[in-house]
């Protein structure tokens, strides 16, 4: 097996728990925050959807300029704030069908002003982006939508609102 398809494989059963709590945010409260320095709900729900796309940015090159990051603007509808994530996917899943073992182990590297601030093989950050910090974004909506009294979805097992899928 491929060292990337470990990642591809869990990422094919994380999105579809993603999605599901995409498709509850509340976008006529985009500019809701649970506190001043948390970001908007429209804020946050943007970076979830758009995350996925980061695995052709990781795939591609070989590393980012911080300086070069715009931010994502709260999505429109809720159709465009789950096309952005399905768009995401699809080129999350390409990315990584391009990738051999000597590519995956390569160093991709986030960068500030010129200088590495964080440099870890190829995968690890494809992990990093498309697992770890998708899951940690969709746990922090998870408690927007509960504030917000929007039924929270199931997302490894049962929710308070809903049984498992």
């Amino acid at each position: 097996m491929r060292l990337v398809e470990a990642v591809a494989r869990e990422f094919d059963m994380e999105a579809p728990a993603t999605r599901r709590v995409l498709a509850r945010v509340p976008l006529a409260r985009a500019d809701w925050q649970p506190h001043p320095k948390s970001m908007s709900l429209g804020r946050l729900a943007a970076w979830l959807a758009h995350a996925p796309g980061w695995a052709a940015e990781i795939s591609g090159k070989d590393g980012f300029a911080i300086e070069a990051f715009t931010p994502f603007s709260a999505p429109s509808s809720t159709d465009a704030l789950l096309d952005a994530f399905d768009a995401g996917c699809a080129a999350a899943r390409g990315a990584m069908a391009t990738l051999d073992d000597a590519a995956a182990r390569g160093d991709w590297s986030f960068l500030a002003q010129g200088k590495p601030v964080r440099t870890l093989p190829r995968v690890a950050m494809l992990r990093l982006f498309l697992l770890s910090d998708a899951i940690h974004h969709r746990g922090q909506m998870s408690v927007y939508l509960r504030l917000l009294d929007v039924p929270v979805p199931s997302i490894y097992g049962p929710s308070a609102d809903e049984g498992p899928v």
